[in-house]
């Protein structure tokens, strides 16, 4: 008979874990600079440096990592060239790796530099009543006073904050980039470089090696972000990357370095689809192989209206509209924000040089004031009397 108490383990194999022991848990270590988890699912999210596009994305307050995010753009405007500058400019105050894909290093002048913070604008709000604070749950309002105003929720300011504010009118300045700017090898007509490129290597394989070699020889806690402005862009581009075969399986390679480094790599892409059309079955496959698709339409000019005022730059009236083609999806069965209401809606945005690109529901301005002066001449109301 044995005395042996039953708790105690005898022996254990060498290299297996034994049960009931402390193991180092990885989840208790804080998450990268810039890095939360989604309050969805928990997967680690960052932000793209606009607030507004940060709250559309799925849910998650953010763009998830291991994903693509591509921006197609109609006309000739660059509103989604001044997202992939706030995206780049937030990757390099946070200290994220910032891979630029067809432009020189001269690109880093335009990024916008950071905001300096309303102190009378805090001051001057008053604070919220308990009554009106009990009606929202605790975490939607958390999520929507750090994204709308792009600092720490209330009540926790030693947390990092997840998205500065930036201003288009400064530039972004080397004292407060944290991060690094890599340029990737040259993609086409030697505009910018004048060095002799070897015809054997395609120079969409060139920059997907590239990305593979930083990725292997950097640390694991290292965040990376791949800018690629105006993809296919015949003065970036040698006219060999416009063939099916070579840009399909370039988005291809980068879809299998996201999913291979899914906690360390995002990506945004922006398409001119005045050149490369939705119809057309390029664009349709190029969709097919990002996360998330979305295009923003751009408004005409009125012509002849007057210049934004103080007073106009509050109604922030719509400079184009936005549709949300795909969003990333949180789970196998789907999801990616299909079952809200601001998914399925009419989107529009307005560019602000303080506030970025805010996007937001759509809507149609009154016109009764209009009517009425178009039926009462001016000459027969008096006092507010229509004779």
């Amino acid at each position: 008979m044995s005395f042996i108490k039953r708790n105690t383990v005898l022996s254990s194999r060498p290299g297996r874990a034994i049960p009931g022991a402390k193991q180092p848990d990885a989840e208790n270590q804080p998450p990268p600079p810039g890095v939360r988890p989604s309050p969805l699912d928990g997967r680690p999210t960052t932000s793209t440096g606009t607030a507004s596009l940060d709250q559309l994305l799925a849910g998650h307050s953010g763009l998830p990592l291991g994903t693509c995010l591509l921006v197609e753009e109609q006309g000739t405007t660059d509103f989604s060239g001044i997202l992939l500058r706030y995206y780049a400019a937030e990757g390099l105050v946070q200290g994220h790796q910032v891979h630029l894909v067809g432009y020189p290093p001269q690109w880093r002048r335009n990024l916008p530099g950071l905001a300096e913070p309303d102190k009378k604008s805090k001051s001057e709000q008053p604070p919220p009543a308990q009554e009106e604070k009990m009606k929202i749950a605790w975490r939607y309002e958390a999520l929507g006073n750090s994204a709308a105003s792009g600092n720490t929720p209330r009540g926790d300011a030693n947390q990092p904050t997840f998205c500065h504010l930036f201003d288009l009118a400064k530039r972004l300045e080397p004292a407060v980039c944290k991060g690094s700017l890599n340029p990737t090898p040259s993609t086409g007509p030697p505009l910018f470089d004048a060095r002799p490129q070897p015809t054997s290597i395609s120079p969409l394989k060139a920059i997907i090696r590239h990305l593979q070699t930083k990725l292997e020889t950097s640390p694991s806690s290292d965040i990376h972000r791949v800018v690629i402005p105006s993809l296919l862009l015949p003065e970036l581009y040698a006219p060999q990357c416009s063939l099916p075969s070579e840009v399909l399986q370039f988005l291809h390679a980068l879809r299998a370095l996201l999913r291979r480094y899914s906690t360390q790599l995002t990506a945004i892409i922006t398409l001119q689809t005045s050149l490369y059309p939705r119809s057309s079955g390029l664009v349709r496959w190029m969709e097919l192989l990002c996360d998330g698709v979305l295009e923003l339409i751009p408004l005409p000019a009125t012509p002849g209206a007057a210049p934004p005022s103080s007073s106009s730059e509050k109604t922030e009236q719509a400079q184009g509209l936005l549709k949300a083609h795909t969003l990333p999806i949180y789970h196998e069965k789907g999801g990616g924000g299909a079952e809200t209401s601001s998914f399925r809606e009419t989107l529009s945005f307005s560019l602000s040089a303080t506030k970025g690109l805010n996007i937001k529901p759509y809507s149609l301005p009154p016109m009764e004031e209009e009517e009425n002066k178009e039926k009462s001449p001016a000459g027969t109301i008096r006092d507010g009397i229509d004779f």
